[in-house]
C-alpha cells in the first residue's frame, strides 16, 4: 500500500485531473447511450402504427374529396335541369298570358286609339230612311274588323270587351254588344301601334266606310290618340257548346276519327 500510494503522489497532478476528467466523461457516454437504446427502440416501434394511421387519414380524406366533387356536379346537374325546367315554366306562362290577351280575359293598358261613332245630326229627308241616319251594329262591327287589321291588339266597345265570341247586333234600335246594350255615341277603343291610326286611314275597307256612312247619312266619325287606352277584362262566360278540346296527336300515332255528331 505504501508504495502504491507513493506511486500515486509520483504522479503529476494534471494527469491525474485529466485521468479523472476522462473516466467521467467515460461514464456519462455510457449513461447516454443506455438511455438513447430504449427511446430509439420505442420510437422505432411507435412509428409504424403512426403511418399507417396517417395513410388511412390519408385515404379518407381522398375518398372525402372525391365525394364532394361529385355532390357539386350532381348539385349542378340539378341547377341545370332546374333553370331549363324554368325556362320552360316560362314560355309556357308568356304563352298562356297570350292566349288570355287575345282571348279579351285580362285587362289591358297602353297607347292606342278611340274611334267615336255618333248619329247624323243632319234632317232626315221625306223619302229617306231614318235608321240611315243613326249608327247600326253594322258600323260598329266595320270599325272593329279594320282596327283589328290595322293591328289592334285589344279592342272594346262602350267599356265591353271584344272577344272571339263577341256579338254585334241591332236589337229594337240599339246596338248589343256581349249581351249588354249599348247606346250612342259608341266609343271604341283599340290598343296598338303608334301607327295603327295611319294604317286605319290609308285601309280601303275604312275609307269606303267614311265616305258612305259620313258623307252621304252625316254619321259622325271622330277619333282620339290618347297617350294611355284601358281596356277592361271581358266579363261573361266562355263555355264551348259545340267544341272539346282534344290532345295532338304525336306523328308516330295514327290520327284519332272523332264520331260524328249532328247538328241541333
Amino acid at each position: 500500500m505504501t508504495a502504491v500510494a507513493g506511486r500515486i503522489r509520483a504522479i503529476p497532478t494534471w494527469q491525474l485531473t485529466l485521468g479523472l476528467a476522462l473516466l467521467a466523461l467515460g461514464f456519462l457516454v455510457a449513461a447516454q447511450m443506455a438511455a438513447e437504446g430504449p427511446r430509439v427502440r420505442y420510437t422505432s416501434q411507435e412509428r409504424t402504427p403512426l403511418v399507417e394511421t396517417v395513410q388511412d387519414l390519408q385515404a379518407q380524406q381522398a375518398q372525402l374529396k372525391q365525394q364532394l366533387l361529385d355532390a357539386r356536379a350532381a348539385i349542378q346537374n340539378l341547377e341545370a335541369a332546374g333553370e331549363g325546367g324554368a325556362a320552360v315554366t316560362k314560355q309556357l306562362n308568356d304563352e298562356l298570358q297570350a292566349a288570355r290577351i287575345a282571348a279579351g280575359l285580362v285587362a289591358m293598358t297602353g297607347p292606342g286609339l278611340v274611334i267615336q261613332l255618333s248619329d247624323s245630326t243632319l234632317p232626315v229627308p221625306a223619302d229617306g230612311n231614318a235608321q240611315d241616319y243613326l249608327v247600326s251594329g253594322a258600323d260598329v262591327l266595320t270599325v272593329v274588323d279594320q282596327l283589328w287589321a290595322a293591328g289592334a291588339e285589344g279592342v272594346s266597345i262602350n267599356g265591353e270587351r271584344v272577344t272571339v265570341s263577341t256579338a254585334i247586333v241591332d236589337i229594337g234600335g240599339s246596338v248589343v254588344v256581349n249581351g249588354a246594350y249599348v247606346a250612342a255615341p259608341y266609343q271604341i277603343s283599340a290598343i296598338g301601334p303608334s301607327t295603327m291610326f295611319d294604317t286605319l286611314t290609308h285601309q280601303q275597307g275604312f275609307v269606303d266606310f267614311v265616305r258612305a256612312r259620313s258623307q252621304t247619312f252625316g254619321i259622325g266619325v271622330s277619333y282620339a290618340t290618347p297617350d294611355q287606352v284601358d281596356l277592361p277584362a271581358y266579363a261573361g262566360s266562355m263555355n264551348l257548346r259545340y267544341g272539346v278540346a282534344t290532345p295532338s296527336a304525336s306523328p308516330s300515332s295514327p290520327p284519332a276519327t272523332a264520331p260524328a255528331s249532328g247538328m241541333p
